[in-house]
């Protein structure tokens, strides 16, 4: 599989800022626009998932990089924007614009809807389950969406055990055929 070209990894990288936003990487980041603190889906590894087989949509992130900025080069001719022609189209766009044309580009009734919406959970994805790393592996490396929302940690032995009920209280009493396993024979 080839790695999506450089102007791709800004637009795609750019598409999951505008998703779930963070702090810039550096002073001179493009792609991450710094429009709200902490890390945002790119922290979080966005675009390594975007590229994991898995998703299904790794090999066309060139043309997803391509369709979003062509979609950024229609909306900057409707509104009279001028962009920088040093970074992608969608890169060039402020904050406020790139939210403004993904809304478009989810909206019900949009025909390329579904690639949007699904490259947008993807992105998120990235940030609240880590779905591309072994879980236990993300925390201890500090992953920032998982870190944020408070995902406990395993024991020593990499499982996860809960001593209090995550509503409070116990909802119902085993099955009277559960084994020790927790399954039923």
């Amino acid at each position: 599989m080839p790695l999506p070209t450089r102007n791709s990894i800004l637009t795609i990288e750019a598409f999951a800022d505008t998703i779930l936003p963070g702090e810039k990487r550096t002073p001179d980041d493009r792609a991450v626009a710094g429009a709200a603190p902490g890390a945002g889906a790119v922290a979080a590894g966005a675009l390594d998932l975007l590229q994991w087989s898995a998703t299904g949509v790794h090999d066309g992130l060139d043309d997803f990089a391509a369709a979003l900025d062509g979609h950024a080069l229609a909306y900057a001719e409707e509104l009279g924007l001028e962009l920088d022609q040093d970074v992608p189209p969608f890169v060039a766009l402020p904050f406020e614009h790139r939210t403004a044309l993904v809304g478009r580009l989810t909206t019900p009734g949009h025909r390329e809807k579904e690639l949007w919406i699904s490259l947008a959970l993807f992105s998120y994805m990235a940030y609240d389950s880590a779905a591309h790393l072994n879980t236990a592996e993300a925390i201890a490396a500090g992953h920032p969406g998982l870190t944020a929302l408070g995902i406990a940690k395993p024991g020593a032995d990499g499982l996860w055990r809960f001593p209090d009920f995550s509503y409070g209280r116990k909802l119902a009493d085993p099955h009277p055929d559960t084994i020790p396993t927790g399954s039923l024979p």
